[in-house]
């Protein structure tokens, strides 16, 4: 029974990464604000937070950077974290903040269940649905 923290000011997302949650017995704990988030883990610890990468004054990535500081002092286990990116240049900051997963929006089920499953067995989950396909380039004629 996996504990989900998900930060979101947008009603909106919070909504479709808790719909996309198909397990039963999961705690689903939803935060507005992303300076919301170290106390809630301080208070328990989830097994997997989702953070979207724009939230009011304190988006996303300041949350995350929070969470891996704490952590680097040991302070707090290792918070597996999903960010929701607006666009895929945002890829970056994910990067910088150590998340361990992020998706580009628009959301769907498929990939929000994918990603959260990844991360929830310990695994990375880095989307590419929005990364330029690769042509292969041929070989020179010898």
């Amino acid at each position: 029974m996996p504990d989900v923290v998900i930060v979101s000011d947008a009603a909106s997302v919070r909504d479709e990464v808790r719909s996309a949650i198909t397990d039963p017995d999961a705690t689903v704990r939803e935060l507005e604000a992303g300076k919301q988030l170290l106390a809630a883990v301080e208070e328990r610890v989830p097994d997997l937070a989702v953070i979207d990468l724009q939230i009011g004054n304190m988006g996303g990535m300041a949350a995350c950077l929070d969470i891996r500081l704490e952590e680097g002092m040991d302070r707090l286990p290792h918070v597996p974290v999903l960010m929701l990116l607006d666009r895929r240049p945002d890829v970056f900051l994910a990067r910088r903040s150590q998340a361990d997963g992020w998706l580009v929006k628009p959301l769907d089920p498929l990939r929000l269940r994918k990603a959260m499953s990844a991360l929830l067995a310990g695994d990375t989950y880095h989307d590419d649905t929005h990364l330029p396909p690769t042509i292969p380039v041929a070989s020179p004629a010898p």
